[in-house]
């Protein structure tokens, strides 16, 4: 039976578990939605799949739920990261719901050089990320951390991780991602401005960076996170 509401909570899901609302989620579910005691919603917790759970308390600003059978397995993505410059508000909140989508395990906003943004509100873009996947029918929702300049990032790098280099000065010449090992994954996406030549060079004589085109156009930020993780899940992650 599908339900009319999907929702993110931060509890462990089985059966029987008894799961309380948020105000938040309460006056959603009770004064938007007009959910009332006996209706059924949908919920995931990030690890155990989706859950079909029946309303037992209704009120105006709490409520509780339990848990009444599992309907859906986790769908957790590859290890997969999206590493990119934060930009205009708005196409931000783009690139974190699109990445959410596209199955990035981990979203981490980096300062550059030339990075126009400074600060980010890393709690409204993680809300963002639990919206995309409660409206995509996901069971996962990725960790969108706070921002982090990147030279201090790239020092402390995984020795395991791959970090797949999104260079726009290669736009035009040939790519082929199939070439590339599989395991662990990072994207770089920068800032509209490009990298400095600091930075680039850093990023090239980096042991585990591929340096690749996305193409023979210059891709505006947003437009090339989300053509990176599509390449990369066609060629290396759970799409191929």
């Amino acid at each position: 039976m599908k339900t009319k509401i999907r929702l993110f909570v931060d509890h462990a899901l089985k059966d029987g578990q008894s799961v309380p609302l948020t105000r938040e989620q309460a006056h959603y579910v009770f004064g938007v939605m007009r959910h009332t005691e006996g209706d059924h919603i949908t919920l995931f917790d990030g690890y155990n799949g989706e859950w079909r759970a029946v309303i037992k308390e209704a009120q105006k600003k709490t409520g509780k739920l339990v848990c009444l059978e599992q309907t859906g397995t986790q769908l957790s993505p590859p290890d997969l990261w999206l590493l990119f410059a934060p930009i205009k508000k708005a196409r931000t909140d783009f690139i974190v719901e699109k990445a959410t989508e596209l199955g990035a395990a981990k979203i981490l906003p980096v300062q550059t050089e030339f990075t126009n943004s400074e600060r980010i509100r890393q709690d409204r873009l993680q809300a963002h990320a639990i919206e995309a996947t409660e409206q995509c029918g996901g069971t996962f929702v990725p960790e969108v951390c706070e921002l982090t300049r990147l030279d201090k990032l790239l020092s402390n790098w995984p020795e395991d991780r791959f970090l797949l280099f999104c260079d726009e000065t290669m736009a035009g010449q040939t790519m082929d991602l199939g070439t590339l090992p599989c395991g662990k994954w990072a994207i770089l996406i920068g800032p509209e401005g490009g990298f400095s030549p600091k930075e680039r060079k850093y990023i090239a004589e980096m042991k585990n960076s591929h340096s690749v085109s996305l193409g023979p156009r210059i891709l505006r930020a947003d437009t090339a996170a989300v053509s990176a993780l599509t390449l990369w899940q066609s060629r290396l992650g759970d799409w191929s």
